[in-house]
């Protein structure tokens, strides 16, 4: 059993590790973006992502609230 919870956590840190990336991905074109439309809408999708780390405890709940609270200040300052 133990060489079964082995594989399962590899799978499972994979796609852990899968979701981090893409959704560091997205903040990063959400940081690039210009159009403040644009970036409210893509702002949302990034919501969603923060979220779903932090409900799987892939990235700590403070850290999901300080990127969040960062990200829709900066979309804010958008003209």
């Amino acid at each position: 059993s133990a060489l079964k919870r082995i594989r399962q956590n590899e799978k499972a840190n994979a796609l852990n590790k899968y979701q981090h990336k893409t959704t560091r991905t997205m903040v990063k074109r959400l940081k690039e973006s210009t159009d403040q439309k644009e970036a409210s809408e893509l702002l949302k999708d990034v919501y969603t992502r923060i979220d779903k780390l932090v409900k799987k405890n892939i990235i700590h709940k403070n850290k999901g609230a300080n990127q969040k609270s960062k990200l829709t200040k900066m979309v804010n300052n958008l003209k």
